[in-house]
């Protein structure tokens, strides 16, 4: 129980803050576990890592997450994202290998 008024009102906005600290992230951790649903089609996922790179961006702005935390989960994000272009490329360029044959 606050002791004077100033700490009573403190104790409000402290509240309120990590009332909605706790809001932003659920969301991202929703918006990364969906993205890793989505690893299947590359072009949607890629259109998706932005929407999730960004919303960590706004995350920092706002003071809900410290800022190593939020580009360690975008360079997270960016490396999968490149991980699955690129195994993409390979799968529709990759020709059939020449089998040895043994006597």
């Amino acid at each position: 129980m606050p002791n004077s008024r100033s700490s009573a009102k403190s104790l409000r906005n402290q509240t309120r803050k990590a009332e909605r600290n706790r809001a932003v992230l659920s969301e991202l951790k929703t918006l990364s576990q969906k993205l890793l649903t989505l690893t299947a089609t590359p072009e949607k996922a890629k259109e998706y890592a932005l929407k999730v790179i960004s919303k960590y961006d706004r995350a920092v702005s706002k003071g809900a997450i410290p800022k190593g935390r939020a580009d360690r989960k975008k360079a997270r994000v960016s490396k999968l994202i490149n991980k699955l272009t690129s195994t993409a490329k390979k799968a529709k360029t990759k020709k059939p290998r020449a089998t040895k044959k043994t006597k």
